[in-house]
């Protein structure tokens, strides 16, 4: 074999080796199955580099199309996702410290130097708008904390821009920037607070944000706008935040040190017209603040002697100055150091009322009279909101005879904030209070719906502060109190126990019967007679006050103890009228000096021990006696004493029944 047909065949191999080696090539590269190898290589081989290539983009997009639609029927093992959930919770464990630890160092720097790094209050204040709401709650409540401890004890005010156009040290600079970064925060944090506190989840941080910074500082910045959102949720239906916002204006009341009364003032007048807003339908809470105010009564005083040293008239003040510059031009020296001391003084005076929050007794005494006719005028209106409403609602209902009755949540704290102001109230308005007061304690023709549209212990609680209002005022005022003494004559009856209030009732009898200096006998005689009717269908509770009242009665009235009597005809005392009419609406007119307390009979078997040995102590008093000794039990205590529903309620100590015995 020569060496042309040696090199030909060398070449065909070489050539059958390419062929096979892109064959081989071209099918790794290709993912689709062949359906015939012989047509598949036929077909790699025939086709071109841009067929190919479009062929392989095909067969990759079908092969993605494929996995996508088989990747939801891959389902996963139950291992593979706790693992993942796992991880993920890590995940989002590791994010919450670090952002925790950031909090943690931000505030921390802050404390240590404020003013050289304030730019970390903008930076909290950003992570307060993460989307994680614990970490927000704890950016709050970090910014509160540091807050509280940077706000300075004065009123920021910003510089003018003629003041910056002044050349100023660094440190003034520096402070500055501080004060005015302090204070742009501060601002957005409130701005937060206030979108925040309309969200469900964040209200309850967002008010105790509100409502302790209020508290610690109600002297800074921005103090208004905090006051509104307290007043206006000071009547929430959230227990919490209305627990909140109530405790925040009780402390402003009671420590005005921290703000000297301006803050009560603004709480107070406030507080009033969101009452005018609602048309007097809040929660009792409300209006219970004001029971936390306390008045200086000295203060008018105060300013009364200083008016007498003071020139009362602009003649004597001219010619004070007049010879005060008479003397001055005798010695020129002297005037001179006398100006520099009034200009000394004035300044240090101006300086210290500018940083102490202690007002002259004039500003003062200014302060006191605007919150005193705020907290009024709060209560007037509540009065007259009660007749007003009541009359309209009795004449709707009237033709439906249902004894349904409107509430009146502000009546009951409204009533208890005139019993304790009662001292403080303008003689001008003391008549229409007491008016007011009668027309709805009253049971008369006139105001007749008015009564039934009240409840028995409010109209109780009228007649106890229209007495607390006249033993205020008992030397300026001259008003008859009989028609009270009406209206408790015939309410006793309507007394529901369960229902009323035991602990007002008592408090009405040891006001208006214990304590009244008038000893009419024949009003005295009603009384005993109808409390001893009332113990007889009481509880145990209400017939020891009514039965501790009625002993009292006989006590300090000798001869209504002729009741005590067993005569054929009644009692051998008949005054005015000769016979006893129980159903009589006047005690004047009720003829009780001819009764007999029979019932006392009937309370010696009673099923309470304590109200039988206080019956058979009565039954026993001597008639003749004429020692007059008053108890030192009042039907307060001996409510208190045998309202709780114990066991050993029913069985005193020999030594407690043997005290109510001797009275």
């Amino acid at each position: 074999m020569d060496n042309s047909t040696i090199e030909q065949s060398v070449h065909i191999l070489n050539s059958c080796d390419d062929t096979a080696t892109k064959a081989s090539k071209a099918s790794e590269n290709d993912p689709t199955e062949e359906e015939a190898s012989g047509a598949a290589d036929k077909s790699i081989v025939k086709l071109t580099k841009a067929e190919r290539r479009a062929k392989l983009k095909k067969s990759k997009k079908e092969a993605k199309k494929q996995g996508k639609e088989a990747e939801p029927e891959v389902e996963q093992t139950p291992q593979e996702a706790v693992l993942a959930e796992v991880k993920e919770d890590l995940t989002a464990e590791e994010a919450f410290e670090s952002k925790k630890n950031k909090l943690a160092e931000l505030g921390i720097a802050l404390l240590a130097d404020p003013t050289s790094n304030t730019k970390s209050l903008k930076e909290i204040l950003q992570i307060c708008k993460d989307n994680n709401h614990a970490i927000v709650k704890l950016g709050l409540l970090s910014l509160l904390a540091v807050f509280k401890d940077l706000i300075p004890g004065y009123r920021i005010r910003l510089p003018t821009e003629k003041e910056l156009e002044m050349k100023v040290s660094k440190d003034v600079k520096k402070m500055r920037f501080y004060e005015s970064t302090l204070l742009s925060v501060y601002k957005a944090y409130l701005q937060k607070l206030a979108a925040l506190e309309k969200q469900s989840s964040f209200q309850h941080v967002a008010f105790r944000c509100i409502c302790t910074l209020l508290d610690a500082a109600p002297h800074f910045n921005y103090r208004e706008s905090l006051l509104g959102v307290v007043i206006r949720n000071i009547g929430s239906p959230d227990d919490v935040i209305r627990k909140l916002c109530c405790s925040t204006i009780k402390s402003l009341f009671t420590n005005e040190g921290k703000h000297g009364g301006e803050a009560t003032v603004e709480a107070v007048r406030l507080i009033a017209d969101h009452v005018k807003a609602h048309n007097c339908q809040l929660h009792p809470d409300s209006v219970e603040v004001f029971l936390s105010l306390s008045f200086d009564e000295d203060l008018g005083r105060a300013a009364r002697n200083d008016e007498k040293h003071k020139p009362q008239s602009k003649k004597s003040k001219k010619k004070k100055h007049y010879e005060e510059a008479r003397q001055l031009k005798e010695n020129d020296k002297k005037r001179s150091r006398q100006e520099l001391l009034t200009k000394t003084r004035e300044e240090v005076a101006a300086d210290y009322k500018a940083v102490a929050f202690t007002p002259d007794v004039m500003e003062r005494r200014g302060m006191q009279t605007e919150a005193l006719s705020a907290v009024f005028e709060t209560y007037f209106r509540i009065l007259k909101h009660t007749m007003h409403s009541s009359t309209s609602r009795s004449e709707a209902n009237a033709s439906l005879s249902t004894g349904a009755s409107e509430p009146h949540p502000l009546l009951a704290p409204c009533l208890k904030g005139l019993g304790k102001f009662s001292h403080l109230i303008d003689m001008d308005f003391m008549g229409d209070l007491i008016n007011y007061l009668k027309k709805l304690a009253s049971g008369g023709s006139d105001s007749e719906n008015t009564s039934k549209c009240l409840t028995v212990s409010e109209r109780f609680r009228c007649s106890i502060v229209a007495f607390t209002v006249m033993k205020s005022n008992l030397d300026a005022l001259n008003v008859d109190l009989q028609d009270f003494f009406v209206q408790l004559y015939n309410i006793i009856l309507e007394y529901r126990p369960g229902r009323d209030q035991g602990e007002v009732l008592a408090e009405a009898l040891k006001m208006m019967l214990c304590e009244d200096r008038q000893h009419d006998m024949q009003k005295a005689a009603a009384f005993v007679k109808r409390l001893a009717t009332f113990s007889l269908c009481s509880g145990s509770a209400e017939s020891m006050a009514a039965l501790v009242t009625l002993k009292h009665l006989l006590l300090k009235n000798v001869k209504c103890r002729n009741l005590l009597e067993n005569d054929a005809g009644g009692g051998s005392v008949s005054g005015s009228v000769a016979k006893y009419h129980p159903y009589a609406s006047d005690p004047n007119l009720s003829g009780a000096l001819a009764s007999v307390l029979w019932e006392l009979n009937l309370l010696t078997q009673h099923y309470h021990p304590a109200v039988s040995s206080m019956a058979s102590s009565i039954s026993s008093m001597n008639a003749a006696t004429n020692q007059v000794y008053l108890s030192t039990i009042s039907p307060q205590q001996a409510f208190t004493d045998f309202s709780l529903e114990r066991p050993e309620s029913f069985k005193p100590p020999s030594e407690v029944t043997l005290l109510y015995q001797l009275g």
